[in-house]
C-alpha cells in the first residue's frame, strides 16, 4: 500500500521587499502629518511663553508701584538702570511743644524735642497702628524730608537731621522712644508745621543687570545712590531685556511722575519681546 508524501505547511508573511514599501510610505506619511503639525504646536508653545512672559512683567512692574506709591516724599531717585527709594510703613502726629492734650487733667507727656538732643522720648496723638504698621524698633522715625541730595532734610545724608531710629515703643502709653535725637541737630529746628512724622524701614533698589530684574533692601542709607547695593538681592523677573525708569517733576507743584518699562524676551527670541509700561504719581509732599 502506497502512502503520499506529507504536504509541508505553507509559510506566511512579508517579503523584504514588502517592508520596506511599508517602512518608506509610513515615513512619508509621518512627515506629512508632522508638516501639518508642526506650525499648530509651535504657536501654542509660542502663545504660552508669551502669557509667560506677560505674567511675569506685569507681576514684577505691579510689585514696584506698589512700593513706589508709598515711597517717602523727595527720596525717589534714578541712576541708569536702577531706581531707589525708601518706603513708609505708617506715620501719625507727634505732640509738639505748643500742644496742650485734653482733658487739662491728662498728663502733658513727651513732645518731639527739637532744641535738646539729650531728650529721646516723645509721645503720639492718635492711635499706634497694629499688625503690618505697627511701629517696632529699628524702624526711622522721619520728620520733614524736604531734599533728596545735600546734607540738610535729606534722610539720605551721612548726618541726617531728620532720621531718626526706634529704640523702643511703649504702645500703652502711646510713647516713643529713639536711639539719639538728631532733631535737635537743625540749625535753624525744621519742625513740621502740622506737627507730622513718617516712619520707614530702610531704601530699596530695583535694578535691572544680566537678564535680570533684581530688588535691594537692607543695605542701609547711603549719601549717595548705587545702581548695585547688595550682593544677594531678591530676583523678581529673569529673561529681562531692558528696564527704563524715568522721574519727572511736576512744575510747580510737590509731585513727580514715575514711568516704568519693562522689557522681556525669551531666549530664543522667536515669539517677540513683550513690553510693559505703568505710570506712578509720586506725592512728595512731606
Amino acid at each position: 500500500m502506497m502512502t503520499c508524501p506529507r504536504r509541508q505547511p505553507r509559510q506566511h508573511g512579508f517579503t523584504l521587499v514588502e517592508a520596506i514599501v511599508v517602512i518608506v510610505i509610513t515615513g512619508i506619511l509621518g512627515a506629512i502629518v508632522a508638516t501639518f503639525l508642526r506650525l499648530p504646536v509651535q504657536n501654542y508653545v509660542d502663545s504660552a511663553g508669551r502669557a509667560e512672559l506677560a505674567d511675569a512683567a506685569d507681576t514684577a512692574v505691579r510689585r514696584m508701584v506698589r512700593e513706589i506709591r508709598l515711597a517717602l516724599p523727595n527720596t525717589v531717585r534714578v541712576q541708569g538702570n536702577a531706581i531707589e527709594f525708601v518706603p513708609t510703613k505708617t506715620g501719625g502726629r507727634y505732640l509738639a511743644a505748643e500742644d496742650t492734650l485734653a482733658p487739662p487733667n491728662n498728663p502733658a507727656g513727651d513732645h518731639l524735642n527739637f532744641v535738646d538732643p539729650a531728650d529721646l522720648t516723645f509721645r503720639v496723638l492718635g492711635p499706634l497702628q497694629d499688625g503690618p504698621q505697627r511701629i517696632a524698633a529699628g524702624d526711622m522715625v522721619v520728620v520733614n524730608n524736604l531734599m533728596v541730595s545735600g546734607d540738610a532734610l535729606n534722610v539720605y545724608a551721612a548726618v541726617p537731621t531728620n532720621r531718626a531710629e526706634v529704640a523702643a515703643v511703649d504702645a500703652a502709653a502711646k510713647v516713643i522712644t529713639l536711639k539719639a535725637n538728631p532733631f535737635a541737630q537743625q540749625n535753624p529746628p525744621m519742625a513740621h508745621p502740622m506737627h507730622r512724622f513718617q516712619v520707614t524701614g530702610q531704601p530699596v533698589t530695583y535694578s535691572c543687570a544680566s537678564g535680570v530684574l533684581a530688588r535691594h533692601a537692607n543695605y542701609g542709607f547711603n549719601a549717595a545712590q548705587n545702581s548695585v547695593p547688595s550682593a544677594a538681592p531678591a530676583i523678581l523677573a529673569t529673561n529681562v531685556e531692558s528696564c527704563e525708569f524715568n522721574y519727572t517733576l511736576i512744575g510747580n507743584t510737590r509731585a513727580a511722575l514715575m514711568r516704568l518699562t519693562l522689557t522681556l524676551r525669551r531666549p530664543d527670541g522667536r515669539d517677540g519681546a513683550i513690553r510693559m509700561t505703568q505710570q506712578v504719581h509720586v506725592d512728595n509732599n512731606p
